[in-house]
């Protein structure tokens, strides 16, 4: 592919790799997972999860789309660089905009339209940009072409949605995120261009470690004005060994095995594990993330604020659902992920996603210190049936 002063694409034999200019983006998205998780965290009701999650698929709709363009030129040079700063202020603004999205508070601007008008421009940008990184591409162009027609359904439902309150507000979110996720589905074909497999995986690999951050950082946040005690030592170590139980089960296996089915893959059918195995299948893996911080935020909460909260007090209602339904909700899409890449269902993570749920009303009883302990150490003990089962299997093979 021919290549220009100002914007300098990549080409299928370099070895193209995440850019620091990437990374740095990659801090708006992180300040927006914080900004989503504080939003539910203030508003503990199933239509307050429902808002956090419709949030997370517009912010993830937006990250995805310049990984996308990142794979195809490169964004840290020439007037690339410019046009990412630009997508990256923007979306601070979206990140800002985040706990007034769905309700405006007094004084000031109209948050909510201010919300959509950004999204508008970080869409209008990531077009834009791509387009240009098309000019010589006339399947990418009209492919690009193809899918602009729906962003502007969805950014019309969004306005509309500005309008109204409660659950029809969120209704209206649901159907403009259906639609577009679904343009994109549809008009998916060969003419995509993913011309650098490995700077794809890590991108996404990379944002996986992002959402596990945030919850550790949920963690902190949520205790970080009240006094340290033993109960809250373990508990904290709890969370982080749970965090570090999450990475384990996807980057152990789940990430190398994407990678190099992806790699291996050609044409159409490296298209479909790109928009499947990733654009489409990661976003369940960072909501699951996202509501297990969640969870852990409010446990750690229970356990250090003692002046509200008693040492044996149980984690109860919807955080408790966030905490072992986002567990599930990761382990389920790690699962799936191997049937679409293998074509073999993980069966332990699939029985453990169920087990989660199920035991769910018997943990409402437990002390919210011991909620952490015991999920943690049921995290742990899947990883070490896992390395004990694929041992055993190598040793047979081997002897």
């Amino acid at each position: 592919m021919p290549t220009t002063s100002r914007l300098h694409l990549v080409t299928a034999d370099e070895d193209h790799r995440v850019s620091t200019l990437e990374l740095f983006f990659d801090l708006v998205f992180v300040y927006a997972i914080t900004q989503t998780t504080q939003l539910m965290a203030d508003h503990l009701s199933p239509l307050g999860i429902g808002q956090g999650m419709a949030m997370l698929t517009v912010l993830w709709w937006c990250w995805s789309g310049y990984v996308w363009l990142g794979n195809t030129i490169h964004v840290d040079q020439g007037i690339a660089r410019l046009a990412l700063f630009g997508a990256m202020a923007v979306s601070f603004l979206v990140s800002l905009t985040i706990p007034e999205a769905f309700t405006d508070l007094p004084g000031g601007l109209d948050a909510p339209l201010l919300f959509v008008g950004c999204y508008l421009a970080v869409r209008l940008l990531h077009l834009v940009a791509y387009l240009g990184a098309a000019r010589h591409d006339p399947g990418l162009r009209k492919v690009l072409l193809q899918m602009f027609p729906g962003v502007l359904p969805s950014v019309a439902l969004l306005t509309v949605a500005t309008f109204f309150g409660g659950w029809p507000q969120f209704g209206l979110w649901a159907v403009a995120m259906l639609w577009d996720y679904g343009n994109v589905f549809f008009t998916r074909s060969s003419e995509w261009r993913v011309n650098q497999p490995g700077h794809f995986a890590e991108r996404y690999g990379l944002i996986v470690i992002i959402a596990l951050g945030e919850s550790i950082v949920a963690i902190g946040i949520g205790i970080s004005a009240l006094p340290m005690s033993w109960l809250v030592v373990g508990a904290a170590t709890g969370g982080l060994a749970l965090a570090a139980g999450m990475w384990w089960t996807y980057f152990d296996v789940v990430a190398h095995v994407s990678e190099h089915k992806l790699t291996k893959a050609e044409g159409a059918e490296r298209v479909k594990i790109a928009t499947d195995s990733y654009t489409f299948m990661h976003l369940p893996l960072i909501a699951g993330i996202v509501l297990v911080a969640l969870g852990l935020k409010k446990a750690l909460l229970y356990v250090a604020d003692t002046e509200h909260h008693s040492a044996s007090e149980a984690l109860h209602g919807v955080p408790i659902w966030a905490l072992t339904g986002g567990l599930a909700l990761y382990l389920f899409t790690l699962a799936a992920l191997r049937r679409r890449n293998l074509g073999s269902w993980n069966h332990q993570r699939l029985i453990l996603a169920v087990l989660l749920l199920a035991a769910t009303p018997l943990l409402e009883h437990v002390p919210a210190a011991a909620l952490v302990a015991i999920v943690s150490v049921t995290v742990l003990g899947l990883i070490t049936f896992e390395r004990n089962r694929r041992s055993k299997v190598v040793s047979g093979i081997a002897g």
